[in-house]
């Protein structure tokens, strides 16, 4: 894992701790709704279907996501057993996390109009 990324992973543990992570699916799902996701990352591993409901749902946000470690990566570095997604909803944080991403892990956003 290169060192940035390792950052990035530590980051998302303080993220946690200061209560500015939903874990999961079904709390990244709720974050994207509520409007509070400020960057959601889904784990290289998830299932087509976990990552569908949740890129699914993005379709019509411009919420940046990337796509970052295993399912176990990212359960790790928030204390957690294995998670497909998380959402950062804290604004500073996603901004910290995302700029420790490499380009090739985000996630072009494909915006549909309603």
């Amino acid at each position: 894992m290169a060192n940035k990324t390792a950052e990035a992973l530590a980051l998302l543990g303080l993220a946690m701790r200061a209560g500015a992570v939903a874990r999961g699916t079904d709390g990244t799902r709720r974050a994207i709704q509520d409007g509070s996701a400020a960057l959601v990352l889904l784990a290289r591993d998830a299932s087509d279907i976990q990552q569908q409901k949740v890129l699914r749902l993005l379709e019509h946000h411009e919420t940046p996501r990337a796509s970052v470690g295993s399912r176990a990566d990212l359960g790790a570095a928030i204390g957690s057993a294995p998670v497909s997604a998380i959402a950062i909803t804290a604004e500073s944080f996603a901004e910290q996390v995302l700029g420790r991403l490499s380009p090739e892990a985000r996630i072009s956003p494909v915006i549909q109009e309603r």
